[in-house]
């Protein structure tokens, strides 16, 4: 199977993102029409999200038809009525007897110290996204909901980086594939896990004979919080970091198994970000199972994590300098 390595490798899901680039915002859509069954892990301490219960084993929901991914924080979260709105036009949903009720779930980040914090995504931006969507690999870094993301924040955003969207894939055996699309507006630093080497992260600051960080560009912000000046500026750090995603996969799972899929591809996360699942970031991932193939669910979520920790790579390494702030392509030589 020839793979674009993207999410949109799975047959049937489909990806659309809309977005304002002078205010550094926007969404990004994950579309399955005839409907996935669906899970989600929540690990981070400051979530932002919308109908995350109802994926969760004993309720009564077993299919999604879409996931929304947004910044603007908790504003964001107005694009999945603009997905409702448009699943609904296609006769796609829930069938409650009197209507169909299209079942959209949605996480967001916290991009508006970036751009503009008046503009946000909202219902029109959602149906616009929608209307985007295709099969065709989504377009990585500075777009979608990655469009303000940054990362490596214990020093403030002077700091930090630019960050943005990425997607992978994976064909575990033959015809069952994973893939992901993750949104990184992390606090910690981001890092290739197979060189164990930061890529985007907090930068070192000098100002005078004051030195912060142990790095020629990047401070290592597990070493800046056992520093004094670390613990004190984790006293003051804000809620306002994320990391938001889709695993997908053409496997057949049930409701149980969706969740154990999301909660294993968490693991990404701590492959390669650090600090992860701070109480100031919102980390929260939704699994999709289309449900075509039939595969073991502890192959699964043996491969789950790394290609969530590679759709978390290309996020950083695919973006682009924006709101006065670098971008991998512009500090260091790591490959595209």
């Amino acid at each position: 199977m020839k793979l674009l390595n993207s999410i949109t490798d799975i047959p049937g899901i489909l990806v659309g993102q809309a977005e304002d680039q002078a205010a550094l915002t926007g969404c990004s859509v994950v579309i399955c029409k005839d409907g996935a069954v669906g899970g989600v892990s929540q690990r981070g301490g400051a979530p932002g999200t919308r109908e995350t219960d109802l994926l969760r084993p004993m309720h009564t929901v077993e299919k999604v038809h879409a996931i929304m991914l947004a910044g603007g924080s908790a504003y964001g979260l107005d694009a999945a009525s603009g997905a409702m709105q448009y699943l609904e036009e296609q006769k796609i949903g829930f069938n409650t007897g009197v209507a169909l009720v299209p079942i959209v779930p949605s996480a967001i980040l916290f991009d508006l110290a970036l751009g503009s914090a008046q503009v946000r995504p909202d219902k029109p931006m959602g149906y616009q996204a929608c209307l985007n969507a295709s099969s065709a690999k989504p377009v990585e870094g500075n777009h979608g909901a990655g469009t303000g993301a940054t990362v490596g924040k214990i020093m403030g955003m002077s700091q930090a980086m630019k960050s943005g969207i990425g997607t992978s894939s994976m064909e575990i055996i033959p015809g069952v594939v994973i893939g992901a699309l993750a949104a990184v507006n992390a606090f910690g630093d981001v890092i290739d896990y197979k060189r164990n080497q930061i890529v985007a992260g907090a930068r070192s600051l000098e100002k005078g004979p004051l030195k912060v960080g142990s790095g020629e560009i990047f401070a290592n912000s597990l070493e800046v919080m056992r520093s004094t000046l670390g613990r004190v500026a984790l006293s003051f750090a804000a809620r306002q970091n994320t990391i938001i995603g889709v695993i997908a996969t053409n496997a057949d799972l049930d409701k149980d198994s969706a969740n154990k899929f999301a909660e294993a591809a968490s693991n990404g996360i701590a492959m390669a970000v650090r600090p992860a699942f701070t109480m100031l970031d919102g980390d929260t991932i939704f699994s999709l199972a289309t449900g075509k193939k039939r595969a073991d669910l502890n192959l699964l979520c043996a491969f789950a994590p790394f290609v969530f920790a590679d759709a978390i790579l290309r996020a950083v390494t695919q973006a682009e300098p924006a709101g006065g702030l670098p971008a991998v392509q512009t500090i260091s030589t790591q490959p595209k």
